[in-house]
């Protein structure tokens, strides 16, 4: 498991050990690499949590971390993403954490001798994402088989729901789709949401995407609420034990009514707290294998 790119190219042993890992971490197991290890984190598209989330893991691990800043660098004078990542590997980083905004750009990087963690490409895959809503979904119900998730929101542009959408069906889930039908992903399971709220043991809300909708006059975010969004009378319906999440960033009053984000059945900060053990997870298990 030189590089961790994409989860259809793991088994689901391989799958599930980065989860129980993660949790191991999370549970106290202690890894330090002494500051003997560099992980480099390139991020050509902007992040947040992915981004910060990685370079905390690192730390955790005894790692050094180089962050690599597009706007300030050579891509500007025309270097190829190709160049960029073979100087990380020059000057001797062990890990790269890459996003970039071409779909399987990773597939340019073959030739490289240094491990890459796949840190979003583009619409098409968002492993890291996927493992930490994994974990979050283990630790609540203990176990994957006969769960049934929606996924609500813009399926076809999403890295997020690609990733969730076949890895969540490996693993057992009876996994479905709902949001605008311009958006709807064909052989994706499209429902209507108000028809499969009360089944759902998870509910996973995705980002409106609201660079896609300038300068368009019939969207507006008091009405996908109304359509798609979860809404305290949605909530209500939901079971007892489901339970509700979102990648983030939250666009509150629009997927989620705002005194939702925190409310008894949300899981999204942990979400949060749990990419950074799954990240550790997949730092460690690039460095080991060198």
């Amino acid at each position: 498991m030189k590089n961790i790119v994409n989860l259809d190219d793991l088994s689901l042993d391989e799958i599930n050990d980065l989860i129980d890992e993660a949790l191991a971490f999370k549970n106290g197991k202690v890894v330090d690499y002494q500051q003997k290890k560099v992980v480099a984190n390139l991020f050509f598209e902007p992040s947040t949590r992915t981004h910060y989330s990685f370079d905390m893991a690192a730390g955790n691990l005894g790692c050094r971390t180089q962050n690599f800043e597009a706007s300030n660098s050579s891509l500007k004078k025309g270097e190829t993403l190709y160049d960029t990542c073979k100087l990380f590997e020059s000057i001797g980083c062990d890990a790269l954490v890459i996003r970039h905004s071409d779909d399987d750009y990773y597939k340019q990087l073959a030739a490289l001798n240094v491990p890459i963690l796949n840190a979003g490409d583009g619409k098409g895959n968002h492993p890291s994402q996927s493992l930490l809503d994994l974990m979050t979904i283990k630790e609540e119900f203990g176990h994957f088989e006969g769960l049934k998730v929606v996924i609500v929101g813009d399926i076809l542009h999403s890295r997020v729901a690609h990733s969730n959408y076949n890895v969540m069906q490996r693993l057992g889930m009876s996994v479905y789709t709902s949001g605008p039908l311009e958006y709807k992903q064909e052989g994706y399971n499209y429902v209507d949401f108000d028809e499969v709220i009360e089944d759902m043991d998870i509910v996973m809300l995705l980002r409106v995407q609201h660079e896609r909708h300038q300068g368009d006059e019939n969207f507006s975010k008091e009405k996908y609420h109304q359509i798609y969004g979860l809404s305290l009378e949605r909530y209500n319906r939901m079971k007892d034990t489901a339970i509700i999440m979102h990648p983030a960033p939250i666009n509150r009053d629009v997927e989620i009514k705002d005194e939702l984000v925190e409310s008894e059945k949300s899981r999204i900060f942990t979400q949060m707290r749990n990419g950074v053990f799954v990240r550790m997870a997949m730092i460690h298990k690039v460095l080991e294998d060198e």
